[in-house]
């Protein structure tokens, strides 16, 4: 990142307390457990009632009113694109405060993509900052890659303080490794090969790490089972791309799940329209 971008963001490691930039405290940059830096943005609830102060680079305050809803965005996105931004706003307009973040290797976070493995650390970093801000409840959305993270984030955090109190998952894949669609054999191209990894770099704006997992991450689906208690929905649409509809029911007969199948939406957060993000808000801040 360039030295012109950095000086937008202040560093946060949020195993301490939260520090902000002092001419804009809702821009930061976290910390995840494994050291890398990543942006993330804060947008207080008109219906959230805050007393914080800014004093020097720390926060301090009163416990803020309602929920945060963390979003999660999809392969190649960035807390500032126009797609995200606009379903932060949506879930804003419904009376929750919104964390947005870019995954590793995206936007203007640092290290590299492992397109949903070591992304939850990312989530959780995400996720602890908005409670190390008042707010005692924090639900998760995630899209496309960022919705296989909430699950898996869900089910692997929830006896920490990385803890979630609902979670919801669009267009996210059951299983890895699928390529039973153009889509997702042009995806394992680009992530799997060198020219393709260049093309994501340059072409994507998003850096892949070219090293294959090890361990094999739990897969979504086997988060699953592990997520109960917490309310979790799975949201699909039925012209998606890039996974049929096998993935979302397979998602939520793996545990106890709420399922919305929406006609007409094709993948992720490009494809809700404003009616799905309105319902969503109401879901995660009322759940």
């Amino acid at each position: 990142m360039s030295s012109e971008g950095e000086s937008r963001f202040h560093i946060v490691d949020v195993s301490s307390l939260t520090s902000v930039h002092p001419r804009d405290p809702r821009r930061v940059m976290l910390r995840t457990d494994d050291g890398v830096r990543i942006e993330a943005v804060y947008e207080p609830s008109g219906a959230s009632v805050t007393e914080t102060a800014v004093t020097g680079t720390a926060v301090t305050g009163t416990a803020l009113a309602g929920t945060a809803v963390v979003v999660a965005h999809g392969f190649s996105g960035s807390a500032d694109r126009p797609a995200v931004r606009r379903a932060a706003r949506a879930f804003a307009e419904r009376g929750a405060a919104v964390v947005t973040f870019s995954f590793r290797g995206h936007g203007g976070s640092g290290g590299l993509s492992t397109v949903g493995d070591r992304e939850v650390l990312d989530l959780s970093a995400a996720v602890r900052w908005a409670r190390e801000l008042g707010h005692a409840r924090v639900a998760t959305v995630g899209f496309s890659m960022g919705g296989s993270v909430v699950l898996r984030h869900a089910a692997l955090e929830r006896d920490t303080d990385g803890r979630v109190d609902a979670v919801a998952a669009v267009s996210a894949p059951a299983r890895w490794y699928y390529r039973g669609t153009a889509p997702m054999r042009r995806l394992h191209w680009l992530v799997t090969r060198p020219t393709g990894r260049l093309v994501g770099r340059y072409g994507l704006h998003t850096r892949i790490d070219g090293r294959t997992w090890d361990p094999v991450p739990l897969s979504p689906v086997e988060a699953v089972p592990l997520i109960a208690p917490v309310p979790l929905l799975i949201v699909h649409g039925d012209r998606d791309a890039y996974f049929p509809l096998d993935h979302p029911r397979m998602l939520a007969g793996a545990g106890d799940a709420e399922l919305w199948l929406e006609p007409g939406m094709g993948h992720a957060e490009n494809a809700a329209d404003d009616e799905l993000l309105a319902r969503l808000g109401d879901w995660l801040t009322r759940r």
